[in-house]
């Protein structure tokens, strides 16, 4: 490895990393993942609960409906897809 290469490794920044439920498995080697956050509501205080879909790359289509799975930010696979499936962390009942 060169100097420069080691420098842009050693300073690129941690990758974004979520978890959320598997709401659709329908696609070849994709799955949407809903992501649930909690925000006070602007007006009001209270709790509201905002989510958000994203689609994720499943290489082995090991991903179904119901999941809870563990995604990461990563290149641009597609016109939507920006995350991957790094890990199943439970599996539907």
């Amino acid at each position: 490895m060169t100097d420069q290469t080691q420098q842009q490794t050693a300073t690129r920044p941690a990758r974004k990393v979520r978890t959320g439920l598997v709401v659709s498995d329908k696609m070849q080697k994709t799955v949407v993942v809903a992501i649930e956050r909690r925000v006070p509501h602007p007006v009001y205080g209270k709790m509201v609960t905002r989510t958000t879909r994203l689609k994720a790359h499943d290489e082995a289509n090991a991903a179904k409906v119901g999941d809870t799975v563990r995604i990461a930010e990563t290149r641009p696979l597609s016109k939507d897809k920006r995350w991957r499936v790094v890990e199943i962390v439970e599996r539907a009942r």
